[in-house]
């Protein structure tokens, strides 16, 4: 692995973003859906609070709220205001 920063596998959390070549999403969209699933559930299957989401995402990955947005665009596929 080379040293350069601006090497993508050199910053730590790089591979958390890069797509899976199975269906195209990156580590933190796959936690994302996970915790979205789960905390569903706990909550008898109504609709989970943006906030709410966030919060128990951040318990698995480090995520900015801008990147956390991102990432909802992303896979909801609309533009969010």
């Amino acid at each position: 692995m080379s040293d350069d920063p601006d090497n993508l596998l050199y910053h730590p959390r790089a591979l958390d973003r890069i797509p899976d070549v199975r269906d195209g999403l990156t580590r933190i969209e796959r936690v994302v859906l996970f915790v979205l699933a789960e905390t569903q559930k706990e909550r008898g299957d109504r609709n989970v609070p943006t906030a709410m989401l966030y919060g128990r995402v951040c318990e698995h990955v480090d995520i900015s709220v801008p990147e956390f947005q991102r990432v909802l665009q992303r896979m909801v596929g609309t533009q969010m205001c």
